[in-house]
């Protein structure tokens, strides 16, 4: 990918990847209103350039509504599942500021995602199995050594119980 326009940086994984706000489930919609000239809003603006796509990476089930040239002073307006609202004024802020504003009132804790990885590891453990919607393997002959699926590759007579049980009974008779 070509790295042309303002700040192309902003636009790479790397860059992304390192935001550090996780909304909780409970947020829908986030709305930011600001203004694209004073003094007022120049921190909701380096927020909208800066922060904006990092939230948008980490938090893709949250929709982001933009509002320029609205408002006289600068805020963020979050909407939540149950039908509340969070009203959080930015004005004469610094995009850090509000960043770790928004973290600490609308973001999941440390404990929380710690814990949400801890059960994502788990689930993706190798050695469990069951549906490819929530492990690795269906099935114990996917893995390297193992005797193949008997669906996939026939058995040899010597495995299989009908032919055992024919050769004990060839063998008492």
């Amino acid at each position: 990918m070509p790295m042309k326009g303002r700040f192309p940086i902003r636009r790479t994984l790397q860059y992304l990847s390192q935001g550090d706000v996780i909304f909780k489930s409970s947020v829908k919609v986030m709305t930011v209103n600001y203004n694209t000239a004073g003094e007022l809003s120049e921190g909701a603006r380096k927020f909208v350039f800066f922060n904006i796509p990092q939230i948008q990476y980490k938090n893709p089930w949250v929709q982001i509504m933009l509002f320029r040239n609205m408002t006289p002073s600068p805020f963020l307006r979050f909407y939540l599942d149950n039908g509340e609202q969070v009203l959080v004024d930015v004005e004469d802020k610094t995009n850090k500021e509000i960043t770790e504003h928004i973290k600490k009132i609308l973001g999941k804790s440390k404990e929380t995602l710690e814990k949400e990885e801890r059960e994502r590891k788990k689930l993706s453990h190798p050695a469990t199995f069951g549906p490819k919607k929530y492990h690795l393997r269906e099935c114990m002959c996917e893995i390297e050594g193992q005797v193949p699926c008997p669906a996939l590759v026939p058995l040899p007579k010597e495995m299989r119980g009908k032919y055992k049980a024919a050769t004990k009974k060839e063998a008492s008779a």
